[in-house]
């Protein structure tokens, strides 16, 4: 029956989405399509309590903050600004090079390392190949679609013992190694040819598909020279599925080398490193986690399958319980909102990471939600579902909260409470001395980490502190704590939703937590 009601959600919107295909604008072939713009009542009246967490909201949606241009100006030195965590988990800092049009080429060196500090160099790869810029992207609003072709690929090991871990990947024949021959530190090997149809890049999972999706976005500060990041392509979170994974979200992002935040001593050491040669990073100050307080999103946040938004967390560390809002929006810059979801239940830390050092291990139960609607279609949708259980029947408004608690979640969206997921924390601070805070990587296909197995080995774009205040009393303290009935994942839980939207926002999207 579930299934049968969705099934009409989505012939029903697949008409709306064709009429706003209709409607966009948009005929030129770098022109981003757009949408009407929704009225900007984007901002959660819970945040107005904390004013300098609304005041952070608020200049990350600036219009005159951040430009980004279709096609995007890709020529120049692109580097990572701190130790880059992918899942596995693996650890690297990036340093590439794209030269200018009309060859196309680029030059990109990965180095990685044993430790997430990156302070132990294992080897680095010598990339190199061309790009061709294609179009703007119809499922990722402002980025650009694109097209790469490898040439050559080289590799340099660092160390004895990263030999010997290499050496059960690689299969010598095709390094050309005779029988009994042996890998040796600091020597070049090479890894693929296109020319001589060399390829090895399959035993190490090596995939630069993250080149198929790009933005650039320059930031403007009234005090300051402008500063450059290049967004490219996020990595599937799942080893078998990187290298045909085509990347519909994004990857922490590259600083211009010429133009990057100050100050950035990583930016600097990255940029003079070599394949002979690895940054060596500093290491950084062990920050025990402490989540007390308040804290909010530094930029407007993609996920893959088109999902743009802003996070907005408060922390009681004294009666483990959190709240966290997540604004969703339609637009790259987070101004066109779509819905809001609220959440909150109480956490426990399990204890230190044994795959990622520094990181602390934790178990999370979603006890209470509600949800606000803001885009017009979704909410005829809701109003016009046969469902009766999903907050009040057919009483859906626009900037209006529906608890979704007391129904045991919403059957339209297929939301079930309670519901518990294990995650991956870690500190940090950014170049300012603010505390940060990393939260785990959401599966790309969607899921959740709702067994130990699926816990994450690598972190989202960090949060910043916006204030150290702490509530003693949960905002949703009149929720009732009843469920009843299966219990399944949050995120996939709402990811029926994610299908309507997708369909009305021309995308694909998923909904995700923390």
């Amino acid at each position: 029956m579930a299934e049968e009601r969705l099934i009409h959600l989505l012939k029903t919107t697949w008409m709306v989405f064709l009429v706003q295909v209709l409607c966009v604008r948009g005929s030129k072939l770098w022109e981003a399509p757009t949408a009407p713009l929704v009225p900007h009542a984007n901002l959660s009246t819970r945040l107005f309590w904390e004013p300098q967490c609304q005041t952070q909201l608020r200049h990350l949606q600036s219009d005159a903050r951040i430009t980004a241009t279709i096609p995007p100006k890709l020529e120049g030195h692109w580097v990572s600004s701190r130790c880059e965590v992918r899942p596995g988990p693996e650890f690297l800092t990036r340093s590439y090079t794209f030269y200018q049009s009309p060859t196309c080429l680029f030059r990109a060196l990965q180095h990685y390392y044993s430790d997430s500090e990156c302070h132990i160099p294992t080897f680095s790869l010598v990339i190199r190949g061309k790009l061709r810029l294609r179009q703007a992207s119809w499922i990722t609003h402002g980025a650009t679609e694109a097209e790469h072709h490898l040439h050559k690929v080289g590799m340099v090991i660092h160390s004895q013992k990263a030999v010997y871990h290499l050496a059960t990947r690689l299969p010598f024949s095709c390094l050309g190694l005779k029988a009994g021959g042996q890998l040796v530190p600091h020597r070049f090997y090479e890894l693929f040819n296109a020319k001589a149809e060399k390829d090895c890049l399959g035993a190490l999972g090596l995939s630069m598909m993250e080149l198929e999706l790009l933005r650039v976005e320059t930031h403007h500060h009234p005090h300051s020279r402008p500063t450059q990041e290049m967004f490219l392509g996020d990595v599937h979170t799942d080893w078998n599925e990187r290298v045909h994974h085509r990347p519909t979200g994004y990857q922490e992002p590259l600083q211009n080398a010429m133009h990057h935040i100050h100050p950035c001593p990583v930016c600097a050491l990255v940029y003079r490193s070599s394949e002979q040669h690895p940054p060596i990073l500093p290491p950084s100050p062990s920050i025990p986690l402490d989540l007390n307080g308040n804290w909010v999103s530094q930029r407007c946040e993609s996920r893959p399958d088109v999902l743009f938004l802003t996070r907005f967390f408060v922390f009681n560390e004294e009666q483990r319980i959190w709240e966290g809002t997540y604004q969703h929006y339609t637009d790259p810059m987070c101004r066109q909102p779509s819905f809001t979801l609220l959440a909150s239940g109480h956490y426990a830390k399990v204890g230190q990471s044994v795959k990622v050092r520094g990181a602390t291990e934790l178990i999370f139960k979603v006890t209470r939600a509600k949800v606000i609607v803001y885009d017009q279609a979704l909410l005829r949708e809701f109003n016009s579902t046969q469902n009766r259980r999903c907050g009040q029947a057919g009483g859906w408004e626009s900037g209006v909260e529906q608890d979704i608690t007391w129904t045991d979640g919403c059957d339209a969206l297929g939301v079930r409470l309670p519901h518990k997921e294990h995650e991956l924390f870690k500190m940090g601070v950014d170049h300012k001395g603010r505390p940060l805070l990393f939260s785990g990587e959401r599966p790309t296909d969607g899921s959740s980490p709702d067994r130990l197995a699926k816990r994450p080995t690598s972190f989202q774009t960090p949060m910043v502190q916006c204030s150290t205040r702490v509530r003693v009393e949960p905002r949703y303290s009149s929720f009732s704590d009843h469920s009843t009935g299966p219990k399944i994942s949050f995120a996939n839980a709402l990811h029926s939703s994610l299908i309507l939207l997708t369909i009305l926002n021309a995308g694909c999207w998923n909904i995700y937590l923390f």
